[in-house]
């Protein structure tokens, strides 16, 4: 759900390309989460203030508990958030967590958050990175469209080779992770 989260606030910010990685290093036993987009980024006010539970851009409530929540979550873990902004430029959210720690939460539905977020936003590209250990696997939109032409990504046929294609290269698919 975090990575849900600050991917929906990248599309909110008008971002024209999403890139999340998700990578787990075993040897050392660290997981991260990575979100970078190309959105109109934050003032540096803003970036000062956005892991505070009580600071929102949004006009129907007064609270913001998504990246406040995310940072909780990584300490918990033993590791923390670090976000850099640029104004103009776009953000990116780094999230670090003890992979093995009993206080992580399990990773959840990676490719239902791929597919979800593809299907609700065609018009945007998805640089999608799943990292572990030596294996890596990846999913480019922008090739995707090269290969695909006019058929836009929404398309259920389109998605149905998205989740094939995540279930036979995704390296966490069968992990506990």
């Amino acid at each position: 759900m975090h990575l849900l989260d600050v991917a929906q606030n990248a599309l909110k910010a008008g971002a024209k390309l999403v890139e999340i990685t998700v990578a787990a290093d075993t040897a050392a036993d660290t997981l991260h989460i990575q979100i970078k987009d190309d959105g109109c980024g934050m003032s540096p006010q803003q970036l000062q203030a956005v892991t505070d539970p009580f600071f929102t851009t949004r006009t129907t409530r007064k609270v913001g508990l998504g990246v406040p929540l995310f940072k909780m979550a990584a300490e918990l873990s033993g590791g923390g958030l670090t976000i850099d902004s640029q104004q103009g430029r776009g953000t990116a959210v780094d999230a670090a967590f003890g992979l093995t720690h009993i206080d992580r939460m399990p990773l959840g539905d990676l490719k239902g958050t791929l597919l979800l977020l593809v299907r609700t936003n065609p018009q945007v590209d998805f640089l999608y990175l799943e990292r572990l250990d030596g294996a890596c696997m990846e999913l480019d939109t922008r090739q995707l469209r090269e290969i695909l032409g006019e058929v836009p990504l929404d398309q259920p046929d389109v998605l149905d080779w998205i989740g094939v294609y995540y279930d036979e290269n995704s390296p966490f698919i069968h992990t506990n992770y």
